[in-house]
């Protein structure tokens, strides 16, 4: 029997609703498939949400009460306005119901911690990442002894500095204790300390930056990866075991983690070569 998965976003044309229906349904087999959605609002720049939907074969609702009620599983979208997901979130963490959150999972420590507590309470099944955080070349890197990270890659830092934070987070832990912003306007760049004097840097540049991770050990040895397999077929394929078991690939204290670096070396871009204290 299909396994129904409902969209929920700010609105519906954008790139990750574009890609995910064909990816799922093409990752299962068949056996899940996108067939209904809510978008807030139509896309202030692209196709009304009745037109995507028309577009990709699926079943517009006018609510969220009503893609829940129609779903096996739940994603809640909304990629690059995360200061909604609060909002799109607050019925399906009611549910019951394994939902997926998209990157970036909330714009502040608290919201993230509130989100958590919600979907707990109610016995929602509830992750989120990123999807470069699934790329063999990270997942296989050896995290023992790791002393610095330098971390590249594009985008701007407000919506794509996940996708270098998330990997560090899954390499050196939980411990973050505090972030400088060291960067310029056109190409921000932070560091991050963690426990026991370790660091890692971020750095945003160009479209043509790819991103690339160099890892220093303990030992003295170094060591580079840079993410060329297909990370969004294993982030999808994690997606799908979570609807199915239940159980959330990446642990709730490191997403955490991510947002308070991430909200907090949002303040410290207004304080140059300043340090910033991390809640703990």
């Amino acid at each position: 029997m299909v396994k129904k998965i409902g969209f929920i976003d700010y609105f519906l044309d954008e790139w990750h609703a574009n890609k995910y229906p064909t990816w799922i349904e093409s990752a299962s087999g068949g056996m899940m498939k996108v067939t209904c959605a809510y978008g807030m609002i139509d896309s202030p720049h692209g196709r009304s949400n009745a037109q995507w939907c028309e577009d990709h074969g699926i079943e517009l609702h006018s609510s969220i009460e009503e893609v829940i009620q129609e779903s096996d599983y739940l994603i809640i979208l909304s990629p690059d306005h995360p200061e909604y997901h609060e909002e799109l979130a607050q019925l399906p963490l009611r549910s019951g119901k394994p939902t997926y959150m998209d990157k970036t999972f909330a714009p502040d420590r608290g919201t993230a911690i509130a989100l958590f507590n919600t979907a707990r309470e109610y016995n929602t099944p509830l992750y989120s990442s990123s999807a470069l955080r699934f790329a063999s070349e990270y997942t296989e890197i050896e995290r023992k002894g790791i002393e610095t990270i330098c971390s590249v890659g594009s985008g701007s830092f407000n919506n794509y500095s996940i996708h270098q934070i998330e990997p560090i987070v899954s390499l050196m832990g939980t411990e973050a204790t505090r972030v400088m912003f060291i960067g310029t306007a056109n190409s921000p760049a932070m560091i991050i300390e963690f426990s026991n004097g370790r660091q890692a840097t971020i750095n945003h540049f160009g479209p043509e930056c790819p991103f690339t991770l160099t890892m220093n050990y303990d030992s003295g040895e170094a060591r580079v990866a840079k993410p060329e397999s297909d990370f969004f077929g294993s982030f999808i394929a994690r997606m799908l075991a979570f609807f199915e078991n239940g159980e959330p690939a990446v642990d709730p204290a490191e997403t955490i983690a991510i947002i308070t670096i991430i909200e907090h070396g949002l303040k410290a871009m207004h304080t140059p070569y300043q340090w910033i204290e991390l809640p703990s």
